[in-house]
């Protein structure tokens, strides 16, 4: 008999730390709040505590800023924290492409 597993598609090795996070367990509504305030600033917090204790925020944040993701909580970062880090990121990967 065929496992769950044998109907996942290929998870590319780079994409494999995906398989280790924390959220995988927690409804995804969490991490995509409405708005950015009220009940939306809660549910960023709630989020945000859950990426504090995942093995593999820092792969998720990486990620994040490496394929622009606008929506949402990734790697313990809101949507205005990541907009700022991605300026930052973008900066630094230019002033190393010169060097290079």
């Amino acid at each position: 008999m065929a496992t769950a597993t044998a109907y996942l598609p290929e998870i590319a090795p780079l994409d494999q730390w995906r398989l280790r996070a924390s959220c995988r367990s927690v409804d995804p509504d969490l991490f995509f709040p409405v708005g950015t305030t009220g009940l939306a600033v809660e549910q960023i917090d709630a989020a945000k505590a859950v990426c504090m204790a995942c093995p593999v925020n820092t792969a998720c944040l990486d990620y994040a800023l490496s394929t622009n993701q606008d929506s949402g909580v990734w790697g313990g970062t809101s949507e205005e924290e990541r907009r700022s880090l991605r300026r930052q990121w973008l900066r630094a990967r230019r002033a190393a492409a010169i060097t290079a």
